[in-house]
């Protein structure tokens, strides 16, 4: 058994693996990445009954694993590269060889990935961590759940500037609902609901567009969306507007938040059959 740890700046997620199939998944929260990395382990072995003597590696990975020099619980620990992480692992859940990977965590990682040749593309530092950042100043809201209900009951055109409140017609192949600028309209009595909402559409209106430029460049019409903001259902619907105007498809396979703690496993079993 393999497990894989993918330490990012706000949460850490661990799974098991063996024999190439995902058997354990645990995720946590800690202030350092020490604690989150042993929190994270501790807590799937317990939950799960899974003996010290099962585990056969452990691979670490992500924003936090640089600040691990030793062995966990003195089994050998070894360091997966991020991004061939996020590209081995999206791979396994898509069943494809060849994919165009969104990786949304506190930033956006882009990554092409096809079969041994993983790189990034590029990406962009707006992410969930964007959402939240702002959402803390603008809504004095400090946790992401909580802006999530609020923007569940807001209404975008008291915030957003439509292409109908310029425009009498529709432009090319947009329609008049399209946003024409994020947070240009922004009314007087726009409420913290209203903004919630403008908050998401506009991060994930950035994703996805970049994610588009991405598919097109490598002549695909589908994107493989991973990581914590793969499961945000008002960014799937931002994310599915963008398919009906660009026709690029997004993906959400199962398992796709641990992504890259399942690639950073797998590189390993990768280098045994090597």
């Amino acid at each position: 058994m393999i497990v894989g740890i993918d330490i990012g700046s706000t949460t850490t997620k661990a799974v098991s693996i063996e024999k190439g199939r995902v058997n354990h998944k645990i995720k946590t929260k800690a202030l350092d990445a020490v604690t989150s990395a042993t929190g994270a382990f501790g807590k799937m072995i317990v939950e799960n009954g899974i003996k010290i003597s099962e585990i056969q590696r452990i691979m670490i990975t992500g924003a936090g694993s640089g600040k691990l020099k030793d062995d966990l619980f003195g089994i050998p620990t070894g360091k997966a590269d991020e991004i061939k992480s996020i590209g081995i692992g999206g791979i396994f859940l898509a069943g494809r060889e060849k994919i165009i990977i969104s990786n949304i965590g506190t930033g956006t990682a882009i990554i092409y990935a096809q079969n041994d040749n993983i790189f990034h593309m590029g990406g962009s530092g707006v992410g969930g961590g964007t959402i939240l950042g702002l959402a803390k100043k603008l809504l004095s809201v400090s946790e992401f759940n909580d802006v999530m209900h609020l923007a569940e009951k807001g209404k975008l055109n008291q915030v957003d500037l439509l292409l109908e409140d310029i425009m009498e017609t529709d432009l090319s192949f947009l329609n008049k609902k399209n946003t024409a600028s994020n947070f240009g309209k922004m009314l007087d009595n726009a409420r913290n609901e209203d903004i919630a909402l403008a908050l998401v559409n506009m991060v994930y209106q950035v994703i996805g567009i970049l994610s588009v430029f991405a598919a097109k460049n490598k002549n695909t019409d589908r994107v493989v969306v991973t990581g914590n903001g793969s499961s945000n259902l008002l960014g799937r619907r931002v994310l599915e507007e963008i398919t009906s105007i660009y026709h690029v498809q997004f993906e959400y396979p199962e398992n796709a938040e641990y992504t890259t703690a399942i690639g950073a496993a797998l590189s390993w079993e990768t280098h045994i059959e090597s």
